[in-house]
């Protein structure tokens, strides 16, 4: 359980006195200078000691790039103050284009610590305070990069102290840990499509570069070695290797982000009802969650990681910034299993362990199950059609592809038709609206009906000639607005006059009374 008590800043929280970054950040600067000398030893490498101008121009307009980016930071270092002062944070720097500002402390949402890896090899960290506005990203964070941990972190326990000042905080319990990393939670690391999509990014980038020092990839010995060795065999087969590489090369990729980004994983629930998430192997990051900003919470259990009865736990809170930022904080928890998710969701809301089961969630009509069909049909004939028509002009085997691969496809898109029918579903649980949809990545959320700030009503031609409508709640917290997909048009008034008495009043005719 926890308590409450009324917090007072200290005599000599905030005072008046100038601060500046830390002089380290000189040797960080100096680095930067190391990479282009980096890449220069690894294209002698690659290329077995030749060089050429081509070569020469391109690392020097490297070097000079990485000139001009140390120089700014250099510039950053000796010119940047800061202070806090009893009601505001404020900021200056530059030289030539000077830059003053500055935020109110009641204003401030959120004060995250990141530390990138070259950043802790010299011991730095940056704080990052953010007044928590939809606006420009530039116009509403300040950000001090270049100072100690220790520094970062009593600045930001004096910017809590002073913007809670007065107001009662709960205190956290002895021990506020909710969730700590299990390693045996690596299993899900794989389970995701971005690592994939990631092989093919990364293969981009290298031949991009290997391009602009005129290497030729086709020429390399290891690219020469494997066509002796494959370049035999039958096209089908070298397809179904080259996916398979692909493939594991991209669940390696996911495996190696997964331990990235959460090694270290805490989730602790800290005095002053704020939820602190820590998280990171070589860049570290700490955010900062305020509970009374929590508006509810989101499951997203996405394709395959459901089918591992896995899921990921996200926040949707207010004060996370715009919708980037908002998908960048808002995890309480990594790909986890199902279980620990809704563990840790009856932890961090604690009105009961099945807010954001689907289970319970009222179905939606037929028709929204007839509409995914045919989606899955018309996709599957589309998809079919592409090799059909080339085969036409090109040859028959590709009419015979096509025609196998739409009869694959029927099976398979109808099945997660009936799967993304089966995963609809709304209600109301105690004060939130919960509603759950989608069949790649299946998401349920409970919002907070207090939080509900507007509706918005939306149908595409589809939905119009199936009598179906979708239902948006919008909110000032996570994405701005959550859908309760394809509800017939008397289910989505109701649900709306229920969900928040009154908020549609002001748009509704009623009909006239002919009795």
């Amino acid at each position: 359980m926890s308590s409450e008590t009324t917090v007072r800043p200290t005599p000599h929280a905030a005072g008046r006195d100038w601060g500046r970054l830390n002089g380290r950040l000189l040797l960080v600067n100096l680095s930067i200078l190391a990479a282009p000398v980096a890449m220069f030893l690894a294209s002698l490498a690659v290329t077995g000691g030749d060089t050429n101008l081509q070569v020469i121009i391109t690392l020097g307009s490297l070097f000079v790039t990485f000139l001009v980016i140390s120089g700014i930071g250099l510039m950053r270092l000796f010119t940047t103050r800061y202070r806090l002062t009893e009601d505001r944070f404020e900021l200056h720097t530059g030289l030539l284009f000077r830059s003053e500002r500055s935020v109110p402390i009641g204003r401030i949402r959120g004060v995250d610590i990141t530390s990138n890896p070259v950043h802790r090899v010299f011991g730095l960290t940056t704080l990052r305070i953010d007044s928590g506005d939809q606006s420009d990203a530039a116009a509403r964070r300040l950000a001090l990069d270049g100072i100690t941990k220790a520094e970062a972190v009593e600045l930001r326990r004096q910017i809590i102290a002073l913007r809670d000042a007065g107001r009662a905080r709960p205190v956290a319990d002895s021990d506020g840990v909710l969730s700590r990393l299990d390693w045996s939670w690596l299993r899900y690391g794989p389970l995701t499509v971005w690592g994939v999509g990631g092989v093919f990014i990364a293969a981009a980038s290298t031949y991009r570069t290997l391009s602009e020092l005129q290497v030729n990839p086709l020429d390399l010995g290891v690219v020469k070695d494997l066509e002796d060795r494959f370049g035999t065999i039958p096209l089908w087969y070298g397809v179904l290797l080259a996916a398979v590489v692909i493939v594991v090369l991209g669940m390696i990729g996911s495996t190696a982000t997964y331990i990235e980004n959460w090694a270290g994983y805490e989730l602790r629930r800290e005095d002053g009802g704020i939820l602190r998430i820590r998280r990171g192997l070589l860049a570290t990051r700490s955010v900062s969650i305020e509970e009374r900003h929590l508006r509810g919470l989101e499951l997203v259990e996405p394709v395959p990681l459901r089918w591992a009865k896995g899921a990921k736990l996200n926040a949707v809170a207010s004060g996370l910034g715009n919708q980037e930022d908002n998908r960048r904080r808002r995890g309480l928890t990594p790909p986890t299993p199902r279980d620990e998710a809704m563990r840790v969701a009856a932890r961090a809301l604690p009105t009961g362990p099945g807010l954001i089961e689907r289970k319970g969630l009222l179905p939606h009509p037929k028709a929204a199950l007839r509409r995914r069909i045919n989606r899955a049909l018309m996709w599957s004939v589309l998809i079919a059609a592409v090799p059909v028509g080339l085969g036409l002009w090109l040859g028959r085997w590709l009419v015979i592809t096509g025609v196998i691969t739409g009869v694959v496809l029927v099976p398979v898109l109808v099945a997660f038709a009936f799967s993304a029918y089966h995963s609809l579903g709304h209600g109301l649980r105690d004060r939130y609206l919960a509603a759950c949809s989608g069949a790649f990545a299946r998401r349920t959320v409970a919002l907070q009906r207090d939080g509900i700030i507007g509706w918005k009503f939306s149908r595409t031609p589809f939905q119009r000639r199936a009598g179906l409508i979708t239902l948006g709640a919008t909110t000032a917290a996570g994405e701005g607005v959550y859908h309760v997909h394809d509800l017939t048009e008397g289910q989505g008034i109701a649900l709306a006059e229920t969900a928040a008495p009154g908020l549609l009043a002001p748009f509704i005719e009623r009909a006239p009374d002919r009795g």
